[in-house]
């Protein structure tokens, strides 16, 4: 299955021991890889999207502290998970894999390890960190194949393929795993204005597995749907609350509208590290709104008039009750959507 994805490390160790990123900026004209060192510089590959995708980032976070801390004492890390904690404040991923390092390096600094003890925890944390992401990839493919079937055409919006984990992806996997099984089906991809996630990553991806995909510009999915071309929508997620409302690249409520109206199956794949139990719904979640030059420029162009104001969120929130299934590492899951504290693996907040 792994021939599937991307030959190309996206978030992981560098062979001397720092954090590696593939440059996400940079695709599809160039491939190119980056060892991050210190916090600002994991900071800034998250904020500036080097490195992106909620499971991805939730592993570049764990290990950039890994890496960044190496040989400093508990309040250093401290200072340290709390610059790359306020990095992006949307995806639970990276919340979720800070606390876990933050907790281990407490625990350790309470047992009375000292430096060198404690970046060697924070070392093996991380990579637990990143090999559960692999597993967890894994699993939601196994657990999602079965809602492809052959002759499907599959719509998707931003990315949540390879590139956005370490292993095999979220609403991709599915499609990973069942092309390895043999089933053929294509898939639009939402070229996913204003970054082009979709456009840029998606189909850069999918065409390097073999797998038929066409780019569609976002106010083209309607049509499609309309005219009977779309038989699935199927999309990653950033933040799913405990009543299963869905934060998720701007643009997904708007396909999950338009599933429900044409009778499109609309399913949101992610793992369990997504879940926070802890926001009762989706009015609770924090959107993150990004830089005007994203939506007022293009490839360094401006395309809007000078003078107008910008809107710029870069998620939406999508009513559970739009979601047909959501598909986790542990499980199909069907309406009522209802996580508890306990089904979930979220530390409390810190």
């Amino acid at each position: 299955m792994e021939q599937l994805a991307p030959p190309t490390l996206v978030v992981g160790w560098s062979p001397d021991g720092a954090l590696r990123i593939l440059d996400q900026r940079r695709l599809p004209g160039e491939v190119v890889t980056r060892d991050l060192r210190t916090v600002e510089a994991v900071v800034d590959a998250i904020r500036t999207l080097a490195v992106r995708g909620a499971p991805a980032i939730g592993v570049a976070a764990a290990i950039g502290l890994a890496v960044a801390t190496d040989g400093r004492d508990l309040p250093d890390v401290e200072r340290a998970a709390a610059a790359v904690r306020a990095s992006r404040p949307t995806a639970v991923n990276l919340m979720w894999a800070v606390d876990r390092m933050l907790g281990v390096a407490r625990t350790a600094a309470a047992a009375g390890a000292g430096p060198g003890a404690l970046s060697a925890a924070l070392r093996a944390e991380a990579e637990r960190i990143r090999a559960e992401d692999v597993a967890m990839c894994r699993a939601m493919g196994e657990h999602g194949a079965g809602l492809i079937g052959d002759g499907m055409r599959v719509l998707t919006h931003c990315n949540a393929g390879a590139l956005a984990t370490a292993g095999i992806g979220t609403a991709l996997a599915p499609l990973y795993v069942a092309r390895s099984r043999g089933v053929r089906f294509s898939v639009y991809a939402d070229e996913t204005r204003p970054l082009l996630q979709g456009a840029r990553l998606t189909a850069w991806e999918l065409h390097r597995a073999g797998i038929p995909v066409t780019v569609c510009a976002d106010n083209m999915a309607a049509g499609l749907m309309a005219a009977g071309r779309v038989d699935l929508v199927i999309v990653g997620a950033d933040r799913i609350a405990a009543n299963g409302d869905v934060a998720n690249k701007i643009g997904t409520y708007g396909l999950a509208v338009l599933a429900k109206h044409h009778g499109i199956p609309f399913v949101v794949v992610a793992p369990m590290s997504t879940v926070d139990p802890h926001t009762p719904d989706g009015t609770a979640i924090v959107i993150e709104q990004r830089d005007p030059a994203e939506v007022t420029h293009l490839a360094g162009v401006r395309v809007a008039a000078e003078g107008a104001a910008v809107h710029n969120p870069a998620f939406d929130v999508t009513p559970h009750t739009l979601i047909t299934r959501i598909v986790t590492d542990r499980g199909v899951l069907q309406p009522p959507y209802v996580f508890a504290p306990n089904t979930a693996v979220l530390p409390p907040p810190v």
